[in-house]
């Protein structure tokens, strides 16, 4: 379990939040002791002293490992929980400190799973989303040991593409994390967030979708997928967000929001995507892209990154003629910096193929 990070976005230990009676910590700690795991190694970093002073009951049964070195990035607690587990597991769970919604059975269904495919690495799926905690199995410690800064598991995706297993799970739970003060004010207010996600209709309509104009869907919801939401209103698209959490109400420039990543749930139109989740559902989105023969696909990545995702989709059978296709890095080149910047040079690059002449 890592929860070594110093919580710059939240100004306090968020490992010490409170949600109901328990800290954020205690209710991770809580559901990992209620799955069948054989040992939990806990990496603390940040505010340890604090952390350990004010919750002592945290240590009984866990080893708990000090990483000073924590402000380097996420790859040193990863080293040093790897390091600290016995010579004899089969495989990790890696649990972050900040999911604590994760349900013990869903931590069990990872382990269940593994036992009987033995796949190198695990993924939680829920409705076509990738969440966490990422199931490593015993054979690719190594390479973990060697992994920088701060991208986590994520680094040596590339390398087993064909090795990764994803399972669809019943548990919104893997999906909710806690990264800034607005992140917890929602989740620690509406009961069981989890819950609540699982009864949001697998699509929000804002009003009657007017049939023949084209149709943006954007995968993702930061400052670019916004700035790019309101180009295409001022250009009369159609706005599609592809978000499992967000409702319409939070994105005032989307006609729909889609909370399953299944495009066929869109039926036919003009459309035009752009995958701008920063990592998280990338590889999800392009292929749902390319099986819905959109018009235009795009995706907000390095050169690297869109590379693994590109091998990723060919290993599954996608045709060479539609990868070659996507637009990897997205966008036209302007010298783009900022949100608004990018959000115009993807634009200029969507319209441009567009009313290219066929």
């Amino acid at each position: 379990m890592l929860a070594a990070g110093a919580s710059r976005r939240m100004g306090t230990p968020k490992q010490l939040l409170r949600l109901g009676d328990k800290s954020l910590l205690e209710q991770t700690l809580e559901h990992v002791r209620g799955s069948s795991v054989y040992e939990t190694v806990l990496v603390l970093g940040a505010a340890a002293d604090e952390i350990q002073g004010k919750l002592p009951a945290i240590v009984d049964g866990v080893r708990v490992v000090i990483n000073d070195d924590f402000q380097a990035g996420m790859g040193t607690s990863l080293r040093r929980g790897l390091a600290a587990v016995s010579p004899s597991v089969e495989a990790a769970l890696i649990v972050l400190a900040d999911q604590p919604f994760v349900r013990s059975a869903t931590l069990d269904q990872l382990i269940a799973c593994h036992r009987k495919t033995r796949p190198q690495i695990l993924i939680p799926i829920y409705r076509g989303f990738r969440g966490n905690p990422v199931l490593l199995d015993h054979s690719v410690f190594p390479e973990v040991m060697h992994i920088t800064g701060d991208i986590g598991c994520r680094a040596i995706f590339g390398a087993h593409t064909e090795s990764i297993h994803k399972v669809e799970v019943d548990d919104a739970g893997v999906l909710l994390d806690i990264d800034s003060e607005e992140d917890w004010s929602k989740l620690s207010s509406s009961g069981d967030p989890a819950a609540r996600i699982k009864k949001m209709a697998e699509i929000e309509v804002r009003h009657e979708i007017v049939a023949g104009r084209p149709e943006l869907v954007i995968v993702g919801r930061d400052a670019v997928a916004r700035a790019l939401a309101g180009l295409a209103r001022i250009l009369d698209f159609t706005i599609t967000i592809v978000d499992p959490l967000l409702s319409l109400d939070e994105f005032s420039e989307a006609d729909r929001v889609l909370h399953v990543l299944d495009f066929s749930r869109l039926g036919a139109a003009e459309r035009y995507v752009v995958v701008a989740s920063r990592g998280q559902f990338d590889e999800e989105g392009v292929e749902q892209a390319l099986q819905g023969n959109s018009n235009y696909t795009a995706l907000l990545a390095n050169r690297q990154r869109a590379d693994e995702i590109l091998r990723a989709l060919k290993l599954r059978g996608l045709p060479a003629e539609k990868l070659t296709a996507v637009r990897a890095p997205a966008g036209l080149e302007i010298g783009a910096k900022n949100p608004a910047e990018i959000a115009l040079s993807i634009m200029a690059e969507m319209v441009a193929a567009r009313r290219k002449p066929s």
